[in-house]
């Protein structure tokens, strides 16, 4: 998969004030919690592309993309304590019959329903409260990317967090 391009910006009063004002721009990310924002690739799109702050904390943020093919256009929002990501992912992997040994990842093995995931940008964290992260990364095909923010490390903030998503031609 090739990999993104990212970059930084510094103008974080004008982007909150003007995301500020538009429905389903902003949202809290609450402690403990994963928030997975699924992006389908769209007919008309080439690049999925991202701009985010947050309010005075950092926040962890990753890209991945979902081989699924599209059946919706539609942008959507999922709220999942860390907790209930790995007992999903415990369920999913004993439904599988003979899967290829689930193991490190670091050492390449890893079951067959992982395949269908790629990893664009693996999550870290980032300096959001600082300044403005923005990213773009060419469609590698049909499929839906899937933009983590984790805040699953923080135990008492929750964090403010204010996106854009778009696609280019």
């Amino acid at each position: 998969m090739a990999p993104p391009c990212v970059w930084t910006f510094s103008k974080m009063k004008e982007f909150k004030s003007k995301l500020g004002k538009e429905k389903n721009s902003c949202l809290v990310v609450k402690r403990g919690e994963v928030v997975t924002i699924r992006v389908p690739t769209h007919p008309e799109g080439k690049r999925v592309c991202w701009e985010f702050a947050t309010d005075d904390y950092d926040i962890g943020f990753g890209v991945y993309f979902d081989w699924t093919p599209v059946t919706s256009t539609d942008i959507t929002v999922q709220v999942s304590d860390s907790s209930e990501d790995e007992d999903e992912d415990e369920e999913e992997e004993e439904g599988i019959e003979d899967p290829v040994p689930v193991g490190d990842v670091e050492r390449g093995s890893r079951s067959s329903l992982r395949s269908r995931y790629g990893e664009v940008m693996p999550v870290y964290r980032r300096d959001s409260h600082r300044d403005v992260q923005a990213g773009s990364h060419d469609y590698p095909g049909e499929g839906i990317y899937l933009l983590k923010f984790d805040n699953s490390y923080s135990l008492l903030r929750n964090k403010t967090l204010y996106f854009h998503v778009y696609y280019t031609s």
